[in-house]
């Protein structure tokens, strides 16, 4: 990847996803919304991002925090209205920033127009033919169709006759449908013509109200194994258990590689098994669709995957030249602190992504996972645990902040895009003492407490430590939808601003050298390194070194070498620096 001026927006950008019921709150109401978001997008603008990234606002029930959406089309009124949407939307312009928005063509919620009108249709009818009916197994069709099992706990099916009289919609049948999530999250069927008619309309629509992107959620869900056959393994998502220091070097290993396909056969057969709902070879015509249409609206227009699929070479499918722009790159947030882990997902990132002429993208925190200023502190590889509470062992802060800023240093210094949650910039943790009855994560509610859940990455942001609720609710004396931990007032950003050895001012003065630097559009050459436990390579003219270990490490360097930026206190001698534990450096040598 080499620098470039005229390269499309998405290749470098700094996305910043904001989580909409936790930003900022306008009506004083304890709920975020879409004024409140418009309210603080100098607040973005200052920071140095190029894009903002919308978690869905849609009409929703909220039983999966608005992923269970109603009416792709209208705003729910939580949050807002199309008017306010559309001030978003024309504020972001005059800022300069690019906005993204969240689909979600997986499922709907059950309360959907389209899923009324299955349940009240009933069996064999055209509007079930939308979703996954199936009629059950064993006498009576008591058993469900298989033995799927719900990514949020329980069974994948569920019972029409087993739905609360106020759902059913007049239905009294006993066929089943399948949801991989939440019972009230449907899944759609991706083989009805009608499904792909709806949401190539909705791109269209909010296209037509000024996105420049989608981030399709479940990128990889939405075509599952002709039979919906029984499945032996278990449905996750955020696992994080493969090493990919493993398979890194797993190309070009087959003589019979398809040699026009710049991914090699013989690493996509490899892939782990993503279970017969995942990753199948269907999606990737839906985003050809998706691709074509938005070629012909605004050729920069970016789709973003989230797509959860090992190795590399499965995830370099989704983002071939007729398909999305970007995937998200999970494999990197799941590295770990580990310098030789670390290393080989870079490494296999820019290769196999670059070999179908995509940009990667780099991510260490959304609102699925533990903010990575607490995960990097557990000493877990992976994603983590899906959630904390009081009762587990509690992070060193100091540790776990000190790791994330070494983290997020190396990542922005990394060529391609760079991904940002709402909060990371004030060294946010997550909030792991939360009381059980403040928990409103699915996850947490169907598997009775068995999983902890989302809700710790996902409270409310602290703006003015010193006003009620952190500043988080305008004016207003109210409590926030979730509770924050103590800690967030001295966090909020009326703490850090202004204040140098701030979180705050270290990603924005980070985030100012990456764009002068163009660091996004550069390409990145490995360096030696005097240890393990260190990692070095330079992009452009700027060497990019971090210390993994506890210990300093000693760095040759010119007597004319600059310290760009380091996220803590180098050494500097003649001839040499000193780089302390946990730490990273930009250097110009």
């Amino acid at each position: 990847m080499s620098a470039s001026t005229t390269a499309p927006w998405w290749r470098d950008a700094v996305v910043y996803q904001v989580y909409p019921r936790s930003f900022a709150d306008a009506d004083g109401d304890g709920m975020g919304d879409l004024p409140g978001i418009t309210r603080r997008l100098e607040y973005l603008r200052d920071l140095g991002v190029d894009a903002v990234w919308l978690s869905p606002f849609y009409r929703s029930p909220q039983a999966d925090g608005g992923y269970d959406v109603a009416d792709y089309r209208d705003v729910d009124p939580l949050f807002g209205t199309l008017a306010d949407f559309d001030a978003l939307a024309a504020r972001a312009r005059e800022l300069g920033l690019r906005l993204i928005v969240d689909l979600v063509p997986n499922h709907t919620s059950s309360a959907h127009a389209w899923f009324r009108a299955a349940l009240a249709a009933g069996p064999g009818s055209r509007e079930r033919a939308r979703y996954l009916f199936r009629d059950g197994r064993g006498p009576g069709g008591e058993e469900p169709p298989n033995n799927w099992e719900s990514i949020f706990g329980g069974l994948a099916w569920t019972r029409v006759s087993d739905l609360p009289v106020d759902v059913r919609a007049g239905a009294d049948d006993d066929q089943w449908y399948l949801h991989l999530f939440d019972s009230s999250q449907p899944d759609l069927d991706w083989t009805d013509p009608q499904v792909h008619v709806e949401f190539l309309d909705v791109l269209r629509f909010w296209h037509e109200r000024g996105v420049d992107g989608f981030r399709i959620d479940v990128a990889h869900g939405l075509v599952k194994a002709e039979g919906l056959p029984d499945w032996a393994g278990t449905v996750v998502m955020a696992e994080g258990t493969v090493d990919t220091a493993d398979t890194a070097d797993t190309a070009d290993t087959d003589d019979t590689a398809d040699t026009d396909d710049p991914v090699d056969s013989a690493d996509t057969a490899a892939a782990t098994d993503s279970g017969p709902m995942f990753d199948q070879d269907g999606v990737h015509e839906i985003y050809r669709e998706w691709h074509a249409l938005l070629a012909e609206l605004d050729p920069e227009a970016a789709l973003i995957a989230e797509a959860w699929v090992q190795p590399m070479s499965r995830l370099a499918l989704y983002v071939r030249p007729d398909e999305m722009q970007q995937a998200f790159n999970f494999a990197y947030l799941t590295a770990g602190w580990d310098a030789r882990v670390v290393r080989s997902v870079i490494e296999e990132s820019i290769e196999v992504l670059g070999a179908v002429g995509a940009s990667p993208t780099w991510v260490l925190s959304n609102h699925d996972v533990i903010r990575h200023a607490t995960r990097l502190a557990l000493g877990a590889s992976g994603s983590g645990p899906n959630g904390l509470r009081a009762s587990d062992p509690q992070p060193d802060a100091a540790l776990g902040l000190r790791r994330a800023k070494a983290a997020t240093l190396q990542m922005l210094a990394l060529p391609g895009s760079a991904y940002l949650y709402q909060g990371e910039e004030l060294g946010l943790p997550d909030h792991t003492t939360m009381r059980d009855e403040f928990r409103a994560d699915p996850a947490f509610l169907r598997t009775d407490g068995a999983e902890v859940g989302r809700d710790g990455c996902r409270v409310p942001m602290p703006w003015a430590g010193g006003e009620p609720g952190a500043g988080f609710s305008f004016g207003a004396d109210v409590a926030g939808w979730l509770p924050q931990p103590a800690v967030y007032a001295d966090l909020a950003v009326d703490r850090q601003e202004g204040r140098a050895d701030s979180t705050l001012e270290f990603y924005r003065a980070a985030l100012a050298l990456r764009r002068d630097l163009g660091l996004g559009r550069r390409e990145l050459s490995w360096r030696a390194t005097p240890g393990p436990d260190v990692l070095a390579f330079a992009v452009g003219d700027v060497h990019v070194v971090t210390n993994f270990g506890d210990r300093p490490v000693r760095l040759d360097v010119s007597p004319g070498a600059e310290v760009l930026i380091a996220s803590g206190a180098v050494d500097r001698r003649t001839g040499s620096l000193t780089l302390p534990g946990e730490c990273t450096a930009w250097i110009r040598d």
